[in-house]
C-alpha cells in the first residue's frame, strides 16, 4: 500500500488544530482565505506571511462559507479537500485547516497566533481577530500585493473567452 503524501499530515481538522500547535515553532503566523484557484499572488502572499514568523497556519473557508461570500454561484471551483491539499503542499505552509463559519474568529482565538496576516486589500482595522491578537501583544499585518492576480478576474477572463 502506498504511503500518503507527506503534505497530507499538514492538514488538520479544526478541533485537532490546538493540539497540533504544541509542536509548531513560534512565533506563529495565521492567515485565512478561499485559495480557490491557486495563482502567483497566493503563493507569493503565503511566502511573505511565513517570513513574518517561524510557522504558518492557513485556514480555508469551507465550501459553504465560500458560497456565503457571494463570489458567484459556481464558487468555489475546487472543493475544500482539493484546496487544502494544494495549500498544504506549499513549502511555506506548516499547517492547513478550515472553518465553516463566515469568519475564522474561533480558530484565531484557539490558535492564539503571534502574527495575524491578510492581503493588501484588507486594512488592519478590518481584519477579523485583529483586536484579539493585539490585546495579547501580537502583531496584525496587511501584506501589500506584489502581483495583481485574482481568482475572480481569472474566471471572468475564462468566461469571456467562451462567449
Amino acid at each position: 500500500m502506498k504511503e500518503p503524501p507527506q503534505f497530507e499530515a499538514k492538514i488538520q481538522a479544526p478541533g485537532e488544530l490546538p493540539r497540533s500547535l504544541a509542536s509548531v515553532a513560534r512565533p506563529l503566523v495565521f492567515t485565512n482565505g478561499v485559495f480557490d484557484v491557486l495563482h502567483r499572488g497566493h503563493v507569493t502572499y503565503l511566502a511573505r506571511a511565513r517570513a513574518l514568523g517561524a510557522a504558518l497556519v492557513v485556514a480555508l473557508n469551507s465550501d459553504a462559507s465560500v458560497r456565503r461570500l457571494g463570489k458567484g454561484a459556481d464558487r468555489p471551483v475546487n472543493a475544500l479537500a482539493d484546496r487544502l491539499a494544494v495549500v498544504a503542499a506549499l513549502e511555506s505552509v506548516d499547517l492547513a485547516t478550515w472553518f465553516e463559519e463566515d469568519t475564522p474568529l474561533a480558530l484565531i482565538r484557539a490558535c492564539a497566533p503571534d502574527v495575524l496576516v491578510k492581503g493588501g486589500d484588507w486594512p488592519v482595522e478590518r481584519i477579523v481577530g485583529a483586536s484579539e491578537v493585539a490585546a495579547r501583544g501580537g502583531r496584525v499585518e496587511s501584506i501589500p500585493f506584489e502581483h495583481e492576480r485574482s481568482t475572480s478576474a481569472f474566471l471572468d477572463r475564462i468566461r469571456r473567452t467562451g462567449d
